[in-house]
């Protein structure tokens, strides 16, 4: 790429505004298009605002100089431009797409309005993905008000946490036998449970919702595959993502799950590239903010002129706080977090102090852990984890890592 070629970035999450400003940086300024209303900001931060911990400004993100609002509807790759919906041209030279995901809106009766829009919720019926989702539900809930939160993936679990801070009545339903089955083992999806019910949080797992019953186009309850019914003021669906593909799909690049991207994230036309949650590098679809830091960090250096720049994956962490009445709840999961026969599985535990930690060791590398409580060894360990050396033979220095601060 040479000097004065226009990089154009869609998308103004963690990773289209990194990349943006990575490049302004490196010298190479890009145009960012955005079709939210609201100052970029850290999406991972949403439950805080939910909670009140935290305004909304708390969480903005840098704007990059270049910021222009609107919706993209279209892609020339003959021309290398993109219509936006007000009727614009915007050409690029290279085009990178930070398109995010969208939250997954299970397919249950009631759900949607009818209207014929997409994505059109009852009254009262939330998705939790977006600023606005987030506004709209800090406005709905008050002291009180009886919220069911249906999934119970980290999503939902930080979404009921923060419903049950503001004082609502929640209940929380997990399709599943247990919470974060994704991340965690079923040892610390226990003691997520247990913070949840402190709170007051109504967790049911292996429950699966039927029907969302509205009145007059506003909820009023959600019903069970058994015939049980929840009354509902609000309903948050927080049954995980899926990457917005749908501006790649119509431009006729290679998308499976994701939008298929190479070590130079590069889609299948070498003039559009694709970070973040929209993209699928070497099979893996990460949906998490460290890789798309790095992939965007990544693709800054390769667009600003260094030929050498290539992503090669992410070795990626879940840190989760759960801040609740007294203390906060604090939780990190990396890598494969069950054995396999012939690994060497060591687990600490103690009840009175909530801590919880667990690793897995197979052929003398750390392969994955859970840490719940006390993280002041999670540093250490992912550094051994991601680094993939062997382990002192002895054990030593692994147990005192796992003990030199809480665990017995």
């Amino acid at each position: 790429m040479t000097s004065n070629e226009r990089v154009v970035v869609i998308g103004t999450g963690l990773a289209g505004v990194r990349l943006a400003r990575r490049l302004g940086e490196l010298g190479t300024p890009a145009l960012l298009i955005g079709e939210e209303e609201h100052r970029p900001y850290n999406r991972v931060l949403l439950a805080e605002v939910l909670a009140g911990r935290y305004t909304p400004e708390v969480i903005a993100l840098p704007a990059p100089a270049e910021l222009t609002r609107g919706r993209v509807t279209g892609i020339d790759r003959d021309r290398r431009t993109v219509a936006c919906a007000d009727g614009s041209v915007i050409a690029y030279d290279r085009l990178v797409l930070a398109t995010g995901s969208n939250p997954v809106l299970p397919p249950l009766r009631g759900l949607f309005t009818g209207t014929g829009e997409p994505h059109a919720l009852p009254e009262g019926v939330h998705a939790f993905r977006t600023m606005d989702d987030c506004l709209g539900l800090s406005k709905a809930v008050r002291p009180g008000a009886r919220a069911v939160v249906i999934g119970g993936g980290l999503l939902g679990v930080s979404a009921a946490r923060a419903l049950a801070l503001r004082g609502a009545q929640v209940v929380l339903a997990q399709q599943s036998e247990r919470l974060m089955e994704r991340q965690l083992d079923p040892a610390a999806s226990k003691l997520v449970k247990r913070h949840l019910t402190d709170l007051g949080v109504e967790v049911h797992t292996e429950c699966r919702v039927r029907d969302v019953r509205c009145v007059g186009g506003a909820v009023r309850s959600v019903e069970m595959a058994d015939g049980y019914a929840l009354d509902a003021d609000l309903v948050v669906v927080a049954c995980g993502v899926r990457p917005r593909v749908g501006l790649a799909q119509a431009a006729g690049l290679d998308v499976r799950k994701g939008v298929v991207v190479d070590d130079e994230l590069r889609t299948s036309d070498p003039y559009i590239h694709a970070i973040g949650d929209c993209a699928q590098h070497d099979g893996v679809l990460y949906g998490l903010a460290t890789p798309a830091l790095e992939q965007a960090d990544a693709l800054a250096e390769s667009l600003a002129g260094d030929s050498t720049a290539r992503y090669t994956g992410t070795r990626s962490l879940t840190r989760l706080t759960l801040t609740g009445h007294d203390s906060p709840f604090d939780l990190a999961a990396f890598g494969e977090t069950e054995g396999l026969p012939g690994d060497d599985v060591v687990q600490l535990a103690d009840a009175t102090r909530g801590t919880y930690r667990k690793v897995v060791v197979r052929d003398d590398r750390l392969v994955g852990g859970v840490l719940v409580g006390e993280l002041g060894t999670v540093g250490a360990l992912a550094r051994a984890w991601e680094g993939a050396e062997p382990l002192p033979s002895d054990g030593g220095p692994l147990l005192h890592l796992l003990t030199n601060d809480g665990g017995s």
